[in-house]
């Protein structure tokens, strides 16, 4: 784990234009346009779990309609077939454009002018008419797919009061995600896990006491580094792991349909990982550390010395605490590359983050990514350490269940 100061300038320029100034020539088509896929999410200012979604079906049409070109994989879920010699560009960007024009509506017109720029690198003809076709095929089919997946409407969330008592107004984030129809999973609770620490527990006590020390917002026992690092991961929006991922995607000699097929199972195991840690959150309903912190004489446990005052470093994100969402996410994310790379060399892992001034960090194994998310989002003050172990666990397991789906395919 490092600071950017020790890596080449080009790699901190790239990087940093990635997420400011859209699409970047990482390595290909297809990463290419999911830089820009994640910098529409961005602007459309989606919740993060919502611009997950938006990122997974684009990314499932984009890899079902570069696979139907280039046939390296079996066919996907979508069934599609390309006459011989259709451009797989042509293709990628007609997938790109109509999924982002049904779900980001707010951001058609960057996204013309993208899939316009797009086109015109493409040599008029059959190849990339033909090309045109199966890239909205695959948009089609893939918006159809997750037609009955947008469930923000059934949204009916029952705050927790007595009669006449106030509690705060603010509805918690993305309550119907339990309600969605996940890519991988059986069902919603297919991972849920068993409940957060009893509160007599010393289990508890030992969480209670971490974060009241290292998560407050004038610690004097967090360090400089881990305050940096804290501030890195306030940040929720899929370009952070995107990048990680494209870490992956850039290395020399990878092939295009290869790249859509990782970003697919990334996504897919990404969106299914936030229905799976929504599911537990809303089940448990457990709370978050300023709520636990300021009523710490009310939970039984003596060795939870209660702070009036306390808050944390970071705002806290609205909705329960148990288990970390980001910590669901990192774990699937770096399953998934894990898989990918296999028995070969790791390439160093990196990301930039929006709510650090657009620092760069870097990682050169999966686990140290993985560890540094968790101890972020205590060092954050908004998560305890059972839940960042939990949500790191659940994270392996979905990451697993796309690793089967994907990665487990003979080229």
């Amino acid at each position: 784990m490092n600071l950017t100061s020790t890596r080449p300038v080009i790699v901190l320029l790239l990087v940093t234009l990635a997420v400011s100034a859209g699409p970047v020539a990482w390595a290909d088509v297809v990463t290419d346009w999911d830089a820009t896929v994640c910098d529409l999410v961005a602007q459309a200012k989606l919740n993060p779990a919502a611009a997950n979604r938006v990122v997974t079906i684009v990314q499932t049409a984009v890899y079902e309609a570069a696979n139907a070109v280039t046939r390296r994989y079996p066919p996907g879920s979508l069934r599609l077939e390309a006459p011989p010699g259709s451009s797989v560009e042509a293709a990628v960007a007609a997938a790109n454009r109509a999924t982002l024009a049904g779900l980001v509506p707010s951001q058609q017109a960057a996204v013309e002018s993208a899939y316009q720029a797009a086109l015109a690198k493409i040599a008029d003809g059959p190849a990339k008419a033909a090309g045109i076709v199966v890239g909205e095929r695959a948009a089609a089919a893939a918006l159809a797919m997750r037609a009955d997946d947008d469930v923000a409407s059934a949204e009916a969330y029952r705050p927790l009061t007595s009669p006449g008592t106030y509690v705060p107004t603010v509805i918690p984030a993305v309550p119907t995600w339990p309600q969605r129809k996940p890519w991988l999973m059986a069902s919603p609770s297919q991972l849920r896990p068993g409940p957060p620490p009893a509160l007599s527990s010393e289990v508890w006590a030992r969480d209670y006491n971490e974060i009241k020390a290292m998560g407050r917002k004038d610690s004097s026992s967090r360090t400089p580094e881990q305050t940096a690092i804290a501030r890195f991961w306030e940040t929720t929006q899929p370009s952070i792991y995107h990048e990680v991922v494209i870490s992956v995607a850039s290395a020399p000699g990878r092939e295009v349909t290869q790249n859509a097929r990782l970003l697919a199972a990334v996504c897919q195991a990404t969106d299914d990982a936030l229905i799976a840690v929504f599911d537990a959150k809303y089940h448990y309903n457990f709370w978050r550390p300023v709520t636990a912190i300021r009523n710490g004489d009310n939970d039984g446990n003596p060795a939870t010395e209660r702070d009036p005052a306390w808050t944390p470093f970071i705002e806290t994100p609205m909705h329960p605490e148990y288990p970390c969402a980001h910590c669901i996410v990192a774990a699937a994310v770096g399953t998934v590359l894990e898989a990918e790379i296999g028995s070969g060399e790791m390439p160093t892992l990196a990301a930039t983050s929006p709510t650090a001034d657009g620092a760069v960090r870097s990682w050169t194994t999966v686990d140290d990514f993985i560890q540094e998310v968790a101890n972020a989002r205590i060092w954050d003050g908004v998560h305890f350490r059972t839940s960042t172990e939990v949500g790191a666990g659940m994270g392996r397991k979905v990451g697993e269940l796309a690793v089967a789906r994907y990665m487990q395919q003979d080229d």
